[in-house]
C-alpha cells in the first residue's frame, strides 16, 4: 500500500451507459503491489481532486475502474480522454476473500454500480470453479440501460447467471423487479453457502434479510459499504461507522457486523 498517488496512464475507455466509463489505466512506472477483490484505490484528477474507487478488473499491473460521473472529480475521470495521465493511490481497504468461501455454494449480488466490486471476484471464481461449489451471479438495474458489464453476461451464466431491471424500457423482454427476486432461482444450500452483496444499502439490507430467512448466516453474508469511503487513511471520519472506520475495517464486513450499525445510523 502507499499514502503517495503513482502516476498511471489511461489506456482504454470503455463506455457502460450514459453516466458511466470504466477506465483501464496502466502503470507509467513504478506499480502499486497487487489489489484483491473488492479493495479500492484513490484515483486523483490532476488539478481536480481524488476519490475512492473499487477496482473492477485487474489484468496484471493493470487496472481497471468503472465510476459514475456524479461529482466533479468524477466527472473529470469520465472526461479523461485515452493517453491522459492520473494518480493512483492504494491498495486500500478489505477484500471479498472468496478463499475462505471455498466449497461453499457462492450467491453474487449486485445492485447497479454496485456490480463493479464484484465483478474481479466473479473472474477470479471463474476461474477456480473446482474450488467452489453452485456459483449464482445475481445482477439488478433501474432499466436496461443502467446495466453494467451485460457482454460479458454470456460468459457467466455458467453455471447460472441472472439479471433484472427495475423498469423495463426499448423493448426490454428480461426478467422486471428487484435483485431479491432472483434468489428464488438459484441454486444454493443455505447452511453452505456464502453470499457476496454491494449495492445501495437499502439493497443490501433486503437482500441481507431474505438470505438469513432462507437459512443462510448472516456472518457468511458478506457486504461492501464502499459508498462511504472518503479519504482512505482513517483521519478524515467521513467513513465511520459507529466503531468502524471503513477505510481502515472495511469497505467489506459481515453482515452480521455492518446490520446493527445501520440501523442505529437511520434512527
Amino acid at each position: 500500500m502507499t499514502t503517495v498517488p503513482l502516476p498511471y496512464r489511461l489506456v482504454g475507455r470503455r463506455p457502460e451507459t450514459t453516466d458511466t466509463v470504466t477506465l483501464e489505466l496502466e502503470p507509467v512506472g513504478e506499480a502499486l503491489h497487487a489489489f484483491a477483490p473488492g479493495q479500492f484505490a484513490m484515483v486523483y484528477a490532476f488539478g481536480v481532486g481524488e476519490i475512492p474507487v473499487s477496482v473492477s478488473g485487474m489484468a496484471g499491473e493493470r487496472l481497471s475502474h468503472t465510476i459514475r460521473a456524479v461529482g466533479a472529480v468524477s466527472r473529470a475521470l469520465c472526461d479523461l480522454p485515452t493517453g491522459s495521465s492520473v494518480g493512483v493511490r492504494g491498495p486500500f481497504g478489505t477484500g471479498w476473500n472468496a478463499a475462505a468461501a471455498r466449497g461453499h455454494d457462492l450467491l453474487v449480488l449486485g445492485g447497479g454500480i454496485g456490480l463493479a466490486p464484484l465483478r474481479p471476484l466473479v473472474h477470479a471464481v471463474l476461474a477456480e470453479p473446482q474450488f467452489y461449489g453452485r456459483v449464482n451471479v445475481l445482477a439488478g438495474a433501474r432499466t436496461p440501460d443502467d446495466l453494467l458489464y451485460g457482454g460479458e453476461f454470456p460468459d457467466w451464466r455458467q453455471p447460472f447467471c441472472a439479471v433484472t431491471v427495475d423498469r423495463p424500457t426499448g423493448g426490454w423482454t428480461g426478467r422486471v423487479g428487484v435483485v431479491t427476486s432472483l434468489i428464488d432461482e438459484a441454486r444454493f444450500a443455505p447452511a453452505r453457502t456464502t453470499a457476496f452483496v454491494c449495492g445501495p444499502e437499502v439493497m443490501i439490507r433486503a437482500t441481507a434479510r431474505v438470505l438469513i430467512h432462507r437459512g443462510v448466516r448472516a456472518g457468511r453474508i458478506r457486504v461492501s459499504l464502499e459508498r462511504n469511503m472518503r479519504c482512505a487513511t482513517g483521519h478524515c471520519g467521513h467513513c465511520q461507522l459507529g466503531p468502524l472506520l471503513l477505510c481502515r475495517d472495511g469497505p467489506v464486513v459481515g453482515h452480521d457486523v455492518a446490520e446493527p450499525l445501520l440501523a442505529v445510523r437511520e434512527l
